[in-house]
């Protein structure tokens, strides 16, 4: 009873129609269906040259930290953890593509973090966020779905990148794309059938079929064991390129995306929640955001890409999470995951790849919201979800769709539809054609 009554008072249960025993339930709905990335967010940044096993515990601490200050700063039924897309641009485009160092990417995010929290302090982030027009924010979640799917796909060696993009039949023979196909198929299965933790299901039986084929071998040693050591990755930040164009640039697209993911997720979360007032406004949206900037900077500091609010959290509000206990027994549940890295280590990059598939599928939905008559706004919209994966770049879909844009609006006379800060977004864009840093 002394429990409930702790529960009631500090998450004010009663009030918003919810009790423990839901919230718990809700709160291990939403970890199932986002602890997959505890999976993949190692096998991604680890692509960097970082220490996976480090990887796969500061993912898990990153997460708690969000998670603690979203449940009792904030109150809501947002978990967060390292986001996707942020972590692919991370790897792919700012150390694989740009040569850079993970110490130059996390130096990065961490400076992003620090701004996320002045904006999110002086309430300036919710400004920045509605200065930019709808159709670019849609059109950002479809590019980077297609971007996520596109190296979901390129992981498991379907499609092989080189001059062109090769489809090759031979590689659809193989074990390791059985594998993939297995764990695409099962998730679409039960996501068709709106089982909770699709991902995680499908990624559990690939992984089974993985081990059946010889493509993965279970661990010679316990299953339990303590925590990988983050020692090789924490506090790894380089100063040295703190005032160059390269890390502004860098550090503005972690910026950028991240302000949609997060924002996009939030709206579209609350509404399910129906805890948006008579003005379509979350009340408690600034704490939110502070929970995703805090946990954005300490993540940094402890060795990981972006920290953001899962769209997955969806699933646990389903389930009837309306609170910050939600997020509080999700993020008890990464805990409890910390100690089982040998567990986690067997799953092969195919069974992940599949994952990152259906990512890029739940991730397509805003393009059903973008109107594709209006030229004047769907060029620029195409414009950022094409340039994602045939640039394979992130960065290279927003400045595309942002000059595209402002040029168009301004050419057609709809100028009043551009705001001073789609411009200088532009401007910034234009000059780093101008002068390729990037």
């Amino acid at each position: 009873m002394e429990s409930s009554s702790f529960f009631e008072k500090t998450f004010k249960l009663s009030q918003r129609g919810t009790n423990v025993r839901t919230e718990l339930m809700a709160g291990l709905t939403t970890f199932m269906t986002m602890s997959y990335i505890l999976i993949v967010n190692p096998d991604i940044l680890s692509q960097t040259g970082m220490d996976k096993g480090a990887l796969f515990t500061t993912t898990i601490i990153a997460s708690i930290i969000g998670n603690l200050i979203m449940a009792f700063y904030a109150n809501l039924p947002f978990a967060l953890a390292p986001g996707m897309g942020l972590n692919a641009f991370f790897t792919y485009t700012v150390c694989l593509q740009m040569g850079e160092t993970w110490q130059f990417a996390l130096t990065a995010v961490f400076l992003e973090g620090i701004v996320f929290i002045l904006l999110s302090a002086f309430k300036i982030r919710e400004e920045i966020f509605n200065a930019i027009p709808l159709t670019l924010k849609k059109a950002v979640s479809v590019g980077i779905g297609i971007y996520i799917a596109f190296i979901g796909l390129t992981g498991a060696n379907i499609i092989i990148p080189g001059d062109g993009v090769i489809l090759s039949l031979g590689n659809l023979l193989t074990p390791n794309v059985a594998v993939l196909f297995f764990g695409l198929f099962l998730m679409a299965f039960l996501s068709a059938k709106k089982v909770k933790g699709a991902l995680l299901y499908g990624i559990v039986a690939s992984t089974v079929l993985a081990l059946i084929l010889g493509v993965t071998h279970l661990p010679t040693g316990a299953i339990f064991s303590l925590p990988p050591s983050i020692k090789p990755i924490a506090f790894q930040l380089e100063f040295g390129e703190i005032f160059t164009f390269k890390m502004f640039s860098v550090m503005f697209t972690f910026l950028f995306v991240d302000m949609f993911d997060t924002v996009g997720t939030l709206t579209g979360v609350a509404t399910k929640a129906n805890l948006l007032d008579e003005n379509g406004e979350l009340p408690d949206v600034g704490k939110a955001l502070m929970a995703d900037a805090i946990g954005t900077t300490a993540g940094a500091l402890l060795g990981t890409s972006t920290v953001t609010t899962f769209v997955e959290s969806a699933s646990g509000v389903a389930d009837g999470g309306r609170t910050g206990l939600t997020t509080l027994s999700t993020g008890a549940l990464f805990l409890i995951s910390l100690f089982f890295f040998p567990l986690f280590s067997i799953v092969p990059t195919e069974a992940t790849s599949a994952a990152l598939v259906m990512v890029g599928l739940f991730m397509m939905s805003p393009i059903k919201d973008i109107d594709f008559d209006n030229y004047a706004e769907s060029v620029p919209a195409f414009l950022t979800i094409i340039m994602m994966p045939f640039a394979y770049s992130i960065a290279e879909g927003i400045a595309f769709g942002m000059m595209s844009y402002v040029l168009l609006k301004f050419t057609t006379g709809k100028r009043k539809d551009i705001s001073v800060l789609m411009y200088i977004l532009a401007i910034i864009f234009f000059l780093r054609i101008l002068v390729p840093l990037i």
